[in-house]
């Protein structure tokens, strides 16, 4: 048994560790990971390890642990062994995975649909990251669609929450929206929501020369353009801008082109995660950093749990049918098939239609 780790230190660089056999004791399960997808949300999940506890989720094994780290990642797996009264072998799990073939859970707060995992050292980390779903439970469940899910879902609820920040901050009174990355499956996501909002304002796809086809056939724009041409873009409009992408150089001429107009920038995305955070030209006190959890709690107190669910489900649902037409899923081997393509991950050198599923 494997697992796939990460250099804290410098993101490029990972290794495979052999894992001993895992002995579960009361009131755990083992389960074994079946599949679980890999994208650049994984490497946002790295950059921002240490400052959103992203590596407390799964304690790495071997020499010299402390300055690795397992990425978490979304995914799919089956009990195993059990010694809890609250899920018997067989059950089948959604939910966060270290990039391994098994991992031992605490189940808790057990309920039909989902429970928690209560093991001590997620104790207190963000508790919308230590929910599994029991899907065997759910009446329309397929496992024909588990490599849609795993890809897109948690990726378009992100989309609908931030659908959600710009609509209840009354789109921050722009008249255009430009979403930076906009061949992100995430950006993609969110403009599928907003072309479906007769509210929205303008929505632009901003990308790069390589994606420029890719983003304009998927129609999900208004208009798009390539980095080159942002200085096309009216700076006469109230604009708000949602950035997937981190790319300083770009944030820092939009910035600077449309002064005052700027009203408001989402940081989402780190696919530019290795350059610098602070840059001359960006209007950091009207940027903010977006963390779609801390958005998700928010609004389930203020709408109550079950009718955001029904409203980020809907959301999911239509914005995943629509990315079907072009979704191109590539499944790997095992994690030593990740192993050999993570740089490319780390690049950015995936084709924005392809989706990564680990099969183990």
């Amino acid at each position: 048994m494997q697992e796939f780790q990460t250099n804290k230190g410098d993101l490029t660089q990972s290794r495979l560790i052999d894992t001993p056999a895992n002995i579960i004791n009361q009131g755990e399960v083992l389960v074994k990971v079946d599949r679980f997808a890999f994208t650049a949300n994984n490497i946002t999940y790295a950059v921002m390890g240490d400052h959103l506890r992203y590596w407390q989720f799964f304690p790495p094994s071997g020499d010299n642990a402390e300055q690795w780290g397992i990425i978490p990642v979304w995914g799919f797996a089956d009990v195993i062994e059990s010694s809890s009264d609250a899920l018997a072998v067989g059950e089948r799990l959604f939910g966060y995975f270290p990039p391994a073939n098994e991992l031992i859970m605490t189940p808790s707060k057990v309920t039909p649909a989902n429970f928690m995992d209560a093991s001590a050292h997620r104790a207190d980390l963000p508790a919308g990251y230590n929910i599994y779903n029991r899907v065997n439970n759910e009446p329309a469940y397929d496992r024909a669609n588990d490599n849609e899910r795993m890809l897109l879902f948690v990726l378009h609820l992100t989309s609908y929450c931030l659908h959600d920040l710009l609509e209840s901050n009354d789109w921050f009174g722009a008249e255009q929206v430009v979403i930076i990355s906009a061949s992100s499956k995430t950006s993609t996501g969110l403009a599928y929501g907003l072309a479906d909002d007769d509210r929205a304002p303008h929505v632009i796809g901003l990308t790069s020369e390589r994606n420029l086809e890719f983003v304009n056939s998927i129609k999900a724009y208004d208009s798009v353009m390539s980095y080159e041409k942002l200085e096309t873009i009216d700076p006469n409009k109230p604009t708000v801008i949602i950035d997937m992408s981190a790319n300083t150089d770009v944030l820092s001429r939009l910035h600077t082109h449309l002064g005052d107009n700027m009203r408001y920038t989402s940081n989402v995305g780190l696919t530019h995660w290795d350059e610098p955070r602070q840059v001359d030209g960006i209007i950091q006190q009207r940027s903010h950093q977006f963390f779609a959890p801390s958005h998700i709690q928010q609004r389930m107190k203020e709408l109550g749990a079950d009718e955001f669910g029904k409203r980020s489900v809907s959301y999911t649902k239509n914005s995943a049918a629509k990315s079907r037409a072009w979704l191109k899923i590539n499944e790997l081997d095992g994690v030593k098939s990740l192993a050999d393509v993570y740089q490319d991950v780390c690049d950015g050198n995936i084709a924005a239609n392809q989706g990564l599923v680990v099969v183990m």
